[in-house]
C-alpha cells in the first residue's frame, strides 16, 4: 500500500479539497483507496459521512484519526486491502502533520499562487525535510482569470526549496464547493467540467510520480 500525505502548515490552502477528489480519482482508477482525516475540523470525515447517507457510496473508505494513531490505521487499512491511502492534514505546529509525512511515501504540499503564501510553505518544508519524505508542490485555487501569469511566478517564487512543482495547478471552482456539499467529487458532479480535468491531470502526475 502506497500512502499519500497532503500537508500544510498553513490554513486555507485547500487540502481537504484536494484529498477528497484525489481519494475517488484513486477509486475510479482502481485503487481500493483510504482517506484518513487528521484534521480536528474534520471536514473531510463529514463529506465522507454525508457522501454515505446521501448518495449511498461506501469507497473510498473514510476515517478520522490522530497522528498517534495513524500507524495503526495504516497497518488495519492494508490487512484489509487497501492499496492506496490518503492522508488529510491539519494546519497545526503539533506532531501530527510530522507523523503523516514520516509514513508518506509522498508529500503533496498544497499553494495557493501569491508570494505571501508561496513564501509561507518554508516551516512545511521544513517538516517535510525533517521526516526525510519526498514532497511535491502543487498550486491548487489558482485564480481562473490570471491561472498562467500567475503560476508561473509562483513556480518561480518556491524554486528556492529545492522541491519539485507539479506540472498542472487545480484553479478555484465553484463545482468543488457544490460536490463538497453534497458528498461527491468533482469527476462524479461535472465529470466533463474543467475541474474534474484538473483532478484527473493531477492524480495522473502523482500516481506517475508515485509508481501506483
Amino acid at each position: 500500500m502506497k500512502t499519500l500525505a497532503v500537508l500544510s502548515r498553513k490554513g486555507g490552502p485547500g487540502k481537504t479539497t484536494l484529498s477528497t477528489n484525489l481519494a475517488v480519482a484513486a477509486e475510479k482508477a482502481g485503487h481500493t483507496a483510504i482517506l484518513i482525516d487528521l484534521d480536528e475540523q474534520k471536514s473531510a470525515d463529514r463529506w465522507g459521512k454525508r457522501r454515505s447517507e446521501e448518495t449511498h457510496e461506501d469507497t473510498p473508505f473514510v476515517t478520522a484519526s490522530s497522528g498517534t494513531r495513524l500507524k495503526e490505521v495504516l497497518y488495519r487499512a492494508e490487512n484489509a486491502g487497501a492499496t492506496l491511502a490518503i492522508i488529510d492534514t491539519a494546519p497545526s505546529t503539533g506532531r501530527d502533520p510530522e507523523d503523516a509525512a514520516k509514513v508518506a511515501d509522498m508529500v503533496l504540499i498544497p499553494c495557493e499562487t501569491t508570494l505571501i503564501n508561496a513564501e509561507a510553505i518554508t516551516s512545511t518544508v521544513n517538516t517535510v525535510r525533517k521526516a526525510n519524505a519526498d514532497a511535491r508542490v502543487v498550486f491548487n485555487k489558482v485564480d481562473p482569470r490570471t491561472g498562467a501569469d500567475r503560476v508561473m511566478q509562483a513556480h518561480e517564487a518556491v524554486k528556492k526549496f529545492d522541491v519539485p512543482s507539479a506540472p498542472c495547478h487545480v484553479a478555484q471552482r465553484v463545482a468543488f464547493v457544490d460536490a463538497y456539499a453534497l458528498g461527491l467529487s468533482v469527476q462524479e458532479y461535472e465529470p466533463r467540467g474543467k475541474a474534474s480535468k484538473e483532478i484527473k491531470d493531477l492524480y495522473k502526475y502523482i500516481s506517475v510520480e508515485m509508481g501506483v
